[in-house]
């Protein structure tokens, strides 16, 4: 699922930059239920997912510091085309800005991914799929512990039921891997940071975070490669490589970003932990790896977990302080009272605005807005 984008020609928005998301499809954010945020996050961790065994095949020809460079470079070519739009030069210029971003690219788009293909170089695909639910705790401790997100009982028993599908699923792994499994732990505790400073992230576009990502991780990990002595395979191979970036890197990573801006780290990484299914069942197909029976006993936790997570409902007075940003959002929320001529309220939309000081109660998530303690 790539979302649709939409210029509009309006003579009153040109220097807003207006780009429309998805504009006939409703979604709220003050509720966290079935929307465009969570059919985004759904789709990130279908595309993600499937990079795992696919990413194990091309392990046998590539070095994984190279193919980690191949697969970020082709997901930066696969944001290109939206990147030229949206976003606040004004914002992008200010350093805390930057420096979340660098972070972000650093944990997230650096480190991450070769921690990873370290792991899956020595694992089944099937074994390294069911650990990243792992990136699923390490996403919510960081964001309740530095972050200041709020973690009611329901999202904390959605966390520790998807744990325990992970544990359940790994478990006929017994003791081997544990190098592996240190790996895959360390890819998914430095994507749960990415994740925070990702949600936080304001006046670049999803496309221009993937973008940045992608360029600056992409060149220095296949440069490291290269340097390290990990060559270049045939076209064939190289061309794989690029194919799944593009898809499950590219895509994934602007999708997951549009869902971490509205729905918060927490919430969206705990959606995003069904990418594990996907890649489990690549990894028996493709792969004919066995399936355990724990593999399939644990999938209720997971289920349950989810259901959770969706239920879960948040509300309190709270107040926001005057501020400006650039995301995309609708004006129908209650939070964006600004005004454009010949707009519906309800069309999505991205660019640059203020909001005023304003004290209101409703049902809230830990999107862009509502970052205030507890």
């Amino acid at each position: 699922m790539r979302p649709r984008v939409f210029g509009i020609a309006r003579p009153s928005l040109a220097r807003d930059e207006i780009v429309c998301l998805n504009a006939g499809m409703a979604s709220s954010p003050t509720r966290f239920a079935l929307s465009l945020p969570v059919l985004a996050s759904i789709a990130a961790a279908l595309l993600f997912g499937a990079s795992t065994p696919l990413a194990k095949a091309l392990l046998s020809s590539l070095g994984p510091f190279t193919l980690a460079g191949l697969l970020y470079l082709d997901g930066a070519v696969g944001a290109l085309p939206f990147a030229f739009r949206g976003g606040s030069a004004e914002l992008r210029r200010d350093p805390r800005q930057r420096r979340l971003l660098g972070f972000a690219v650093i944990f997230g788009g650096g480190v991450a991914p070769v921690l990873l293909l370290l792991g899956l170089r020595t694992s089944p695909a099937a074994s390294v799929s069911l650990w990243l639910n792992t990136e699923v705790v390490a996403t919510a401790l960081l964001a309740w512990t530095l972050f200041r997100e709020n973690l009611d009982r329901r999202t904390i028993l959605a966390g520790g039921l998807v744990l325990a599908g992970g544990i359940i699923l790994a478990a006929p792994e017994g003791a081997a891997g544990w190098k592996a499994g240190a790996h895959v732990a360390g890819a998914c505790v430095c994507w749960g940071i990415d994740n925070n400073l990702t949600a936080l992230v304001s006046g670049f576009t999803p496309a221009q975070t993937t973008l940045a990502k992608g360029l600056i991780a992409g060149t220095v990990n296949l440069v490291l490669g290269l340097s390290l002595g990990q060559h270049l395979p045939g076209a064939a191979r190289v061309g794989g490589a690029l194919g799944v970036g593009a898809i499950s890197y590219g895509c994934s990573i602007m999708l997951y970003i549009f869902g971490a801006q509205h729905l918060g780290a927490t919430r969206s990484q705990l959606l995003f932990a069904t990418a594990p299914f996907l890649g489990v069942i690549l990894a028996w197909t493709l792969f004919q790896e066995r399936i355990q029976p724990a593999q399939l006993a644990a999938i209720p936790c997971i289920v349950a977990g989810l259901y959770f997570m969706l239920t879960a409902r948040h509300e309190h007075e709270h107040a926001h302080e005057a501020m400006a940003h650039t995301h995309s959002h609708r004006h129908d929320d209650g939070h964006h009272t600004h005004v454009h001529p010949g707009l519906p309220s309800w069309v999505r939309h991205t660019h640059a605005h203020e909001h005023e000081p304003l004290t209101h109660s409703h049902p809230h998530v830990p999107d862009l807005h509502h970052r205030h303690q507890h």
